[in-house]
């Protein structure tokens, strides 16, 4: 699904001018934040697509107002504009962003754009450990609707590149770190470290998870916009190894100079049945923090994209520096927790008296 095919519609193979015209769905939050950035630094004339009339770039920036999940809201901002590349970064997490409206949107650009680099995710694969780019998707009816959402926008959108050579290239993150993540979570376990407070581990902590600085990811994404043999492929973009829950909070531990964190390990069960969500305000270990493994192998973007990764520990460092500056989150609510660990406390007490 992810190599090149025969097509009907010859998809542009001349050389691109070196400053570009780039329209970036999304634009003004992490991902999207930093890679306008970054092509701006390149020389290239950026446009932002997002629903507010303001962005934070200024004029150096041009502002197309548009629904990203209503296509004809996007063929009225971008008008007659053609663009050299369109990235589609853009979620939407109240509503969803359904493969269909992600497969209007790229179809108002066929046969009108050099690349169209949309940013998907680890979980569009649904489940599993080690997956390669030619792994099958999530299926249609998987209870995550976020990661059917993905699986089914791959589909589409490599359907569209078979049929008229759509130049499609697909990004798979998995948790993506570093300053400005609007997401509760490197910041979560900091502010319990400062506070002096303990840090829950669901169970034994050995849930595996794995990383990808947002400086690698962005890097990555403009790598791929300016490689020729990129198009019609998928990449896998994340730190080679996977490390567990554990490890983790110990990477994050040091990043902050806490040589040794109070952790509580406890039940998964426990915590569950006591209304513990894995976001929200019974939060108990970073958002979406614990959750089924999913990890994945990145030869393939190593090889084609010469990608090589920060080193965990250094792209934490880098990130709680910018925590420190500003933390950028509400005030921590600390009730659910102690809670949790009065019932905890309370519970092997009886476990050992009995």
């Amino acid at each position: 699904m992810d190599r090149s095919s025969s097509h009907k519609k010859h998809s542009p193979k001349l050389e691109e001018p070196a400053e570009k015209r780039i329209l970036v769905i999304g634009g003004t939050h992490f991902i999207g934040k930093l890679l306008v950035s970054e092509l701006l630094k390149a020389g290239h004339e950026v446009h932002i697509l997002h629903r507010k009339q303001r962005q934070p770039f200024g004029k150096r920036v041009h502002n197309l107002v548009g629904d990203r999940n209503n296509a004809a809201s996007i063929q009225k901002a971008v008008g007659a504009t053609r663009f050299d590349v369109v990235f589609d970064t853009a979620y939407d997490w109240e509503r969803g962003t359904t493969g269909t409206e992600v497969a209007d949107t790229a179809q108002i650009f066929d046969g009108k754009v050099g690349r169209y680099i949309f940013m998907s995710s680890v979980a569009a694969y649904g489940d599993g450990l080690n997956h390669h780019e030619g792994d099958a998707l999530a299926p249609d009816d998987h209870p995550s609707a976020y990661a059917r959402n993905k699986a089914m926008a791959e589909r589409a959108l490599f359907r569209l590149h078979q049929r008229t050579g759509f130049p499609i290239i697909t990004l798979r993150p998995p948790f993506v770190y570093g300053p400005g993540n609007p997401f509760y979570r490197e910041a979560f376990f900091w502010d319990r470290f400062r506070a002096g407070r303990p840090v829950i581990v669901p169970s034994d902590g050995h849930r595996l998870m794995q990383f990808v600085y947002i400086k690698d990811l962005v890097e990555l994404a403009i790598r791929a916009m300016e490689l020729r043999s990129t198009v019609g492929h998928a990449f896998n973009t994340a730190n080679p190894r996977a490390i567990t829950q554990h490890e983790l909070v110990m990477h994050l531990a040091r990043a902050a100079g806490i040589k040794e964190p109070q952790l509580v390990s406890m039940p998964r069960e426990l915590i569950q049945r006591a209304g513990g969500q894995v976001m929200g305000e019974k939060l108990y270990f970073g958002s979406y923090y614990d959750l089924p493994a999913i990890t994945q192998i990145i030869t393939k973007a190593q090889r084609m994209l010469s990608f090589k990764p920060v080193d965990f520990d250094v792209g934490l460092k880098a990130t709680y520096r910018a925590y420190v500056k500003k933390r950028g989150y509400p005030k921590p609510d600390y009730t659910f927790e102690d809670e949790l660990l009065s019932r905890f406390s309370q519970l092997t007490h009886t476990m050992r008296s009995a």
